[in-house]
């Protein structure tokens, strides 16, 4: 059984700002919450639980009526954007009973990213959700892969994302050599609106690129400068810059901020979403007349389907009694386990208040 299952008090990326048009309802399951989502007549977001208080028909296939309200598709009932019930159709001559009405989750929109809090409403001032200032920026071309559905724990995804040795031999080929897992690591702690993060730095000269690096940001041998930040358990930040050596922090620098939204679904399935941002004016190796950022998009993939692939089979491992076996640890594998640590922090934490009224009574 997989040890780690999800931390509810913590923003998660329920999807992209477009994706929430006026008039459309989204039904979602963020760490085993039930979501129904929408943006009303006034251009707020809202999420509520998804099942009707009547029959735990899921909301998310009703619809939302002219007025802004949304109709239960099973019995009719209606109810405005904050929730609460204003009409039964085969109750129409009585009061509306008091327990008629949905629970909220707190909802943030913001650098074109909707976050939702599925845990305890009055712990969200603990922390804010991490910054995407490049996503809507006019000086950046962004481009989102739409969420992928991975059946595996998302602290799986979190571990692969810090983790640059596994690009040999996954990824050879196309992202990776056995030369990039030699590449010295650096770390950096530290908490930014109450997150704490895990970063590693990788710097390296002179460095002969993997194919697909030369094909997205031109130069064939570069100075490089790459960075993983787990900036929270639902996201993590990827900055890379390339140059001709001696010419990082010039007008000849490539390469991308490169954002991952880990969404969990339950104890064994997450929604995995990645963000590439360029520079709108760069273009890229492969195809001169193509930008960076789409050449990025249209590869990418490859190198995703490679991770889903272990990712999956990861967490079929877990499902095998360990009778024995002890996973290994390496010394590159420090900010994994920083970050495993600071996840089953939170998790404790979390585990302790919910355990704390119960003592009480």
């Amino acid at each position: 059984m997989t040890p780690y299952k999800y931390i509810r008090n913590c923003w998660y990326v329920a999807g992209l700002s477009k994706e929430f048009e006026p008039g459309k309802l989204t039904g979602h399951k963020i760490a085993n919450r039930p979501m129904v989502i929408w943006r009303t007549k006034e251009g707020k977001v809202v999420a509520f639980d998804n099942r009707c208080a009547h029959k735990r028909f899921p909301l998310s296939e009703g619809r939302l009526m002219d007025d802004g309200n949304l109709e239960c598709a099973y019995h009719g009932l209606r109810y405005n954007d904050a929730g609460r019930c204003i009409a039964i159709p085969s109750n129409s001559d009585g009061p509306i009973p008091p327990q008629a009405q949905l629970k909220p989750f707190p909802v943030i929109e913001q650098d074109e990213l909707v976050w939702v809090w599925p845990g305890d409403p009055a712990k969200t001032n603990l922390r804010k959700p991490p910054r995407s200032p490049e996503i809507g920026d006019d000086e950046w071309e962004t481009i989102d892969s739409g969420p992928m559905e991975v059946p595996a724990n998302y602290l799986l995804l979190i571990e692969n994302l810090l983790d640059i040795t596994h690009f040999y031999p996954l990824h050879a080929g196309n992202i990776g050599d056995l030369e990039n897992s030699r590449i010295p690591i650096e770390y950096e702690e530290g908490e930014i609106d109450g997150n704490k993060y895990i970063k590693t730095i990788r710097q390296v000269q002179n460095y002969k690129q993997p194919p697909y690096l030369t094909d997205w940001f031109v130069y064939d041998v570069v100075d490089r400068h790459h960075t993983h930040r787990m900036m929270s358990p639902g996201f993590t930040r990827v900055v890379m810059r390339n140059a001709p050596p001696g010419e990082l922090g010039t007008d000849k620098e490539r390469g991308y901020v490169l954002m991952h939204t880990h969404t969990p679904v339950d104890e064994r399935n997450h929604f995995w979403r990645w963000i590439v941002n360029c520079k709108k004016d760069h273009m890229s190796g492969g195809d001169p007349k193509m930008s960076a950022a789409k050449r990025v998009a249209s590869t990418f993939p490859n190198v995703v389907a490679e991770d889903h692939w272990v990712l999956e089979l990861q967490q079929q491992m877990f499902e095998i009694p360990d009778e024995g076996y002890s996973e290994l640890f390496l010394k590159s594998d420090k900010a994994l386990r920083r970050a495993r640590k600071i996840f089953l922090q939170m998790l404790r934490e979390e585990q302790t208040q919910a355990k704390r009224p119960q003592a009480a009574e």
